[in-house]
C-alpha cells in the first residue's frame, strides 16, 4: 500500500513543485533532483525492478544528463533543468524516454513561443508589484523550461509502468 501510494504521489509532487518553482523563482532547487532520484532508489526494488531494467533506467538518466548539461554549457537551459530532466528520464528508462523527450521538446516550444509573445506587451500596471510575473516578463530573462520539463513528465507518467502497478482495488472505497 505505502508503496502504491509513492508511486501515486511522489513523482507527480516533486515535477509540479519544479515546474511551480521555476515559474516563481527561476530555479529548480537541487533537493528536487535528489528526492526524485532517492525516490526511485527506494521504488525500484519495491517494485519488483529487475537489475538489467535498473541498469537501463540509470542509462537513459546518465544519457539525459549528458544531453542536458550540454545544453546547459551552451547556455540553452538552466542547471536545475538539465537536474531534474536527468532525474525524470530515471524514472522512465528508454521504454518511455522518447515520449518524454518529445513532449518536454512541444511544451518548451510553446512555452518559449508565449512568453516571447507576452515579453512583448508592456507588463499592465496592477501586475507590477509581483515580482515573480516582473521577472518572468523581463526580455532578459531566460525560460522557466522546469515547466516544460515537468508537464511532458507528467504526460508520459500514467502510461509507466509504476502506474500501472498500483492496486487500484486498494483505494476503492466499499
Amino acid at each position: 500500500m505505502i508503496a502504491d501510494l509513492l508511486r501515486l504521489s511522489l513523482f507527480p509532487a516533486l515535477m509540479a513543485f519544479a515546474a511551480s518553482s521555476d515559474l516563481f523563482t527561476m530555479t529548480i532547487p537541487n533537493r528536487v533532483s535528489l528526492l526524485l532520484i532517492a525516490g526511485f532508489l527506494v521504488l525500484a526494488p519495491m517494485s519488483g525492478m529487475s537489475i538489467e531494467q535498473f541498469g537501463w533506467h540509470l542509462a537513459a538518466g546518465a544519457a539525459v544528463l549528458v544531453a542536458a548539461f550540454t545544453c546547459f554549457a551552451m547556455g540553452w537551459i538552466g542547471g536545475g533543468d538539465a537536474k531534474v530532466a536527468a532525474a525524470a528520464a530515471l524514472w522512465f528508462g528508454f521504454a518511455h524516454l522518447l515520449d518524454y523527450l518529445l513532449y518536454v521538446s512541444l511544451f518548451g516550444g510553446a512555452l518559449t513561443l508565449l512568453l516571447l509573445g507576452f515579453r512583448q506587451w508592456p507588463l499592465p500596471y496592477p501586475f507590477h508589484g509581483q515580482a515573480w510575473l516582473t521577472r518572468l516578463h523581463a526580455q532578459d530573462t531566460g525560460i522557466p523550461y522546469g515547466i516544460a520539463i515537468a508537464l511532458g513528465a507528467l504526460m508520459v507518467y500514467p502510461q509507466t509502468e509504476w502506474i500501472k502497478a498500483v492496486d487500484v482495488a486498494r483505494f476503492t472505497l466499499h
